[in-house]
C-alpha cells in the first residue's frame, strides 16, 4: 500500500522584510491558487497540513474549503531561514549561500538554519503524517527551500538545482512505500 504526499509550494508572494510569517499572496498568486485547487480537487485527499506561514496556508485554503477539511498547521514545516531574518542580503549572495547549504548540510549564514537542522525539525512531522495517514493521500502546504530539504532527506538528488527549477506555485506528487521510502516523484504543475 502506498502513501501519496502532494507537496504544494506556495504561490507568488511579494517579499517584505520582517513579514516572513504574515505576508500573503500577490494578486497573481491568489489567481494561481485556483489552478492548485483544480489540479487536486479530483484526488481523494485525507488530510491537509501546512507551514503556519500565511502564504502557504492561503495556497491550499481553496482546496481545504472544497474538500471540507481543516488545515493542520505545523510550526516545524515553516520555511528554512538560511540567514537571520533581521537583515537583507543581495540576491546573488543569498543564492550562493543556499547552494552551499546543499553541498555542506552544516552550512548557514549568521542567524540562519543549516539543512541538517531544518531536516531535524521537519522530518519527524513528515514521518508522523506518513504513519497517521498510511495508504492515503495528503496535501502539504509548503515553501521551496523546506520542500527541497525534506525531499533531499529521502533522496539526495534533490538539492540546489532542483530548488532553482521550482515555480510559485508548484506541486510535486511524492509516492512512499510501506517502509516510508520515497519510490516516485512526479511534478503535477504545468
Amino acid at each position: 500500500m502506498v502513501t501519496v504526499v502532494y507537496m504544494v509550494r506556495h504561490a507568488e508572494s511579494p517579499f517584505k522584510l520582517g513579514e516572513e510569517r504574515v505576508r500573503g499572496l500577490s494578486e497573481d498568486g491568489e489567481i494561481a491558487t485556483k489552478k492548485v485547487t483544480e489540479l487536486l480537487m479530483d484526488k481523494d485527499i485525507a488530510a491537509i497540513v501546512s507551514s503556519p506561514y500565511k502564504r502557504a496556508v492561503q495556497t491550499v485554503q481553496g482546496l481545504a474549503l472544497l474538500k471540507g477539511l481543516t488545515i493542520k498547521e505545523y510550526e516545524e514545516l515553516k520555511e528554512r531561514p538560511i540567514k537571520g531574518l533581521e537583515y537583507r542580503l543581495p540576491e546573488q549572495e543569498l543564492l550562493k549561500a543556499i547552494e552551499q547549504s546543499f553541498e555542506n548540510k552544516e552550512y548557514c549564514l549568521e542567524g540562519g538554519e543549516t539543512t541538517t537542522q531544518a531536516q531535524k525539525r521537519a522530518i519527524p512531522v513528515i514521518k508522523q503524517v506518513l504513519r497517521e495517514y498510511n495508504g492515503k493521500k495528503i496535501v502539504i502546504g509548503t515553501h521551496g527551500n523546506i520542500m527541497t530539504i525534506i525531499m533531499n532527506y529521502f533522496d539526495e538528488c534533490y538539492g540546489y538545482n532542483f530548488w532553482r527549477s521550482t515555480s510559485k506555485p508548484d506541486i510535486y506528487q511524492l509516492t512512499f512505500d510501506d517502509n516510508n521510502s520515497l519510490i516516485e516523484v512526479e511534478r503535477l504543475w504545468t
